[in-house]
């Protein structure tokens, strides 16, 4: 029988940080709320991180690297499959890590952009950066070679904001009572599906003209 791993305090620390940065941000998440919850003492947190800033800069990444682990950005697509299958393989997984309520990496990242800070300018961009590039690169192969770099960027974007922007409202619409605003996602694999056709059939379009 394997055994179970032991979870170190380190782990709790960066567990519990990205818990309560989702909840208060950064500003007004306390060392104190965050040892609190992962039972450790507020010494800890000076001795793994040295500071609040390093622990926020660390609680990201910890969850940025849990959720690729559950969904890889290739979403499990050989990288010997057609530009369409792999595109619909990375936007499977986009859609799967954004909408999955567990995904704290993202929800960070909305409450910096909501009220920045900075802190995370060089972590999102170390971990972020290389995984847009692996799609600029999809986006530019699906163009074919006469593509200019505005047409990859501007699919691109498009692309990914369709993927966004649809889980966001959903996801505000369940916390508020104040509009009366329909779910607009049921189906995730179904709307995964539609943003997969609407994607190529707009590279084609782009492409075409």
């Amino acid at each position: 029988m394997a055994r179970q791993k032991t979870v170190t305090t380190k782990e709790k620390l960066l567990m519990a940080a990205s818990e309560v940065f989702v909840e208060k941000g950064f500003r007004d998440a306390t060392v104190a709320d965050i040892c609190n919850r992962a039972g450790a003492n507020v010494a800890a947190v000076n001795y793994h991180f040295g500071s609040k800033k390093a622990l926020y800069q660390e609680a990201w990444r910890f969850s940025f690297t849990e959720s690729m682990k559950a969904y890889p950005q290739d979403g499990g697509v050989a990288k010997d499959a057609t530009a369409e299958e792999r595109l619909r393989g990375q936007l499977m997984a986009l859609i799967g890590r954004i909408s999955d309520e567990a995904n704290r990496n993202f929800r960070i990242s909305q409450m910096e952009f909501a009220n920045p800070t900075g802190l995370l300018d060089e972590v999102v961009r170390s971990e972020v950066v290389p995984l847009r590039e692996k799609t600029l690169s999809l986006v530019r192969e699906l163009l074919g070679p006469d593509a200019t770099e505005q047409q990859v960027v501007f699919c691109e974007m498009s692309i990914i904001s369709m993927c966004i922007h649809p889980i966001l409202m959903q996801q505000h619409s369940k916390k508020t009572t104040k509009l009366d605003v329909p779910l607009v996602i049921d189906d995730i694999e179904a709307f995964t599906e539609h943003v997969v056709n609407f994607a190529l059939a707009g590279i084609n379009a782009v492409k075409g003209g």
